[in-house]
């Protein structure tokens, strides 16, 4: 790890604003002053600024206004200054077409508050699924001393005598009642019965997922993956996360000063033992493209090969974040898969990600397993190629079926979402449990946005029939809190002219799951001439104005990790220009 001279005669970026004798310094620091900072706070202490994605429409964050006054008191102790300021909040499960499309805007948000602002570091606090990666990939580009602080998953769900899982339960409730074998009353009654707490999903959702990359990375204190979101100790450590901050910025270690390709290598293979997100592949490319890393798609199967599941957790396992917190939480898990990770990595605990597992312990071997007893031999990210994704797709195989990892079906298509939702429970839809389901529209452009939808509801016919899973194939991403055999991230999307958006009613598709290959059995010069005629008759997007304009027509597809083009990399935190 990089150390700067920590020399207290190093004029800070913030004094570049308060340390000026001159009209500028007289606006800069009079204006604070209004809120009754005294002369000392601007005597070249260091100044933090706290990113807080808090809202009352994000409940994930709803906690976080409470726990920056913790990080405050942590950085006052140390001898910091903080400020905390509000970036746009995306709340997974209220953001309509989906929060994904504005991931990226956010990113820009945090890129430009934090550069544009006097701040010498900064603590990001976010939760919900692309608070934390929006706020990383804009903290990136600047490139200051960063450290997360995350909002913590709920209490488990409980529900007549037994513990319910976010999302997941949710998706088993929703087939149940479709199903017949549930009522809409029992689903309606379990709605306040699995969301008991402030916090993120309690299951190795996307949240729970990027809080434990996070920590992997060495971008956090220890256990901010997994302590509950209510739980005193989560306040204790964003007390401390205050005091280590401003020792970040009193040694000048910066984002990249910690995060190198090791650690991006190293949370590949933790998502892997976890079971964690497919959504982790979208959020880790992005960000190793604004810290301008080497990361590609294959690097996600390549690096979580030889790793097996460990962690016995929702989707994937039977338990939840509180037990997993209790068990030993991510240092555990990165215990038992030392021998596979690079154990000199940084830490802002100014530790060694080695040094600072070394004293960690399993306190339950049921819900954190040893490599020789895993929940799942098969786990990680599968990377797909062949004709009918060029640029890849994705499988998460411990959540698939295992007779479904290699298969051949015909397909039947949904040409969009509404088709999809219109189609799906007719009688005479022409689908049987053979057959591998198609969704096109979905992808970064197409939805635009990529939203979570594809893990498609079986249709209500064969649910009845006692079917429980299918192949799926789409542009579309999943919640990481689904499970099914589902194949996402199909790239090119179809609205970008890949070979999916010329996948016919009745054309046969083979999967070979060993082999990672994905193909559209239709001779060549046939897929040739359908993809030359999509072209000719390209469908134009509704959108045609506002962010959503512009993220379409930059936007990267999902094996660049669907930032925008212009984004990629990084502008530094210089900025040479006053403001009067």
């Amino acid at each position: 790890m990089k150390k700067n001279d920590p020399s207290k005669n190093r004029q800070r970026r913030s004094q570049l604003s308060y340390g000026k004798q001159d009209k500028d310094g007289f606006i800069h620091r009079s204006w604070m002053k209004a809120q009754g900072y005294p002369d000392h706070c601007f005597d070249g202490r260091p100044i933090i600024g706290l990113c807080n994605t808090w809202s009352e429409i994000t409940p994930c964050n709803s906690g976080l206004r409470e726990l920056a006054e913790y990080v405050k008191r942590g950085i006052w102790e140390a001898g910091g200054v903080p400020l905390e300021f509000p970036v746009t909040s995306l709340g997974e499960t209220q953001m309509r077409p989906t929060a994904m499309l504005f991931r990226n805007l956010l990113a820009m948000d945090v890129e430009e508050s934090i550069r544009g602002n006097p701040i010498d570091g900064v603590v990001l606090l976010g939760g919900c699924d692309k608070t934390t990666p929006g706020q990383l990939m804009g903290a990136a580009s600047v490139n200051l001393p960063t450290l997360v602080v995350s909002s913590g998953a709920m209490l488990n769900g409980k529900f007549r005598g037994r513990d319910i899982g976010s999302g997941t339960d949710v998706w088993k409730f929703s087939e149940a009642v479709r199903a017949g074998e549930m009522s809409q009353e029992d689903f309606i009654a379990a709605e306040g019965a699995m969301s008991r707490s402030r916090g993120v999903c309690m299951t190795m959702g996307t949240a729970s997922t990027v809080s434990n990359l996070t920590e992997a990375m060495g971008l956090c204190l220890p256990y901010n993956g997994s302590l509950p979101a209510v739980d005193a100790r989560r306040q204790a450590m964003a007390h401390m996360s205050g005091r280590a901050i401003v020792r970040l910025v009193e040694e000048d270690i910066r984002l990249k000063d910690i995060v190198s390709r090791d650690s991006l290598i190293n949370a590949i293979k933790v998502n892997a033992a976890l079971g964690g997100s497919t959504n982790s592949v979208m959020h880790l490319l992005a960000l190793a493209g604004r810290l301008e890393i080497a990361l590609e798609l294959e690097d996600f199967d390549r690096y979580s090969r030889d790793l097996p599941l460990i962690a016995d957790l929702m989707p994937s396992g039977r338990f939840l974040m509180e037990d997993y917190h209790y068990a030993g939480g991510l240092p555990a898990v990165m215990k038992k898969i030392a021998p596979h990770l690079a154990l000199d990595a940084a830490t802002v605990s100014g530790k060694t990600l080695g040094e600072q597992i070394e004293p960690a312990e399993c306190y339950n071997d049921e819900v954190i397993r040893d490599l020789d007893n895993p929940v799942r031999d098969n786990s990680g990210i599968w990377v797909l190629r062949g004709n009918l994704c060029p640029q890849g797709a994705i499988i998460k195989p411990n959540a698939a079926s295992p007779e479904l990892l290699k298969h051949t079906g015909r397909a039947v298509v949904f040409e969009n979402i509404e088709d999809y939702h219109a189609r799906k429970d007719l009688p005479e839809l022409d689908i049987d449990e053979h057959c591998i389901m198609v969704l096109k529209g979905c992808g970064p452009k197409g939805y635009p946005g990529m939203p979570e939808v594809g893990n498609m509801a079986l249709p209500k016919k064969l649910l009845e029939k006692g079917v429980k899973d299918m192949l799926r194939i789409s542009d579309a991403r999943m919640s990481g809190t689904a499970f099914g055999s589902v194949i996402l991230h199909v790239a090119p999307e179809a609205q970008a002219g890949g070979p999916l958006a010329v996948v016919r009613n009745g054309d046969l598709i083979e999967f070979d799951g060993e082999a990672r290959s994905l193909n559209l059995k239709i001779p060549d010069g046939e897929l040739h001439a359908r993809l030359a005629e999509w072209q000719a008759n390209k469908p134009e997007s509704p959108y045609q104005r506002g962010y959503a304009r512009l993220y379409i027509d930059t936007v990267l597809q999902a094996d660049r990790g669907a930032d925008l083009d212009f984004l990629v990399g990084g502008s530094g935190d210089e900025v040479s220009r006053e403001s009067h």
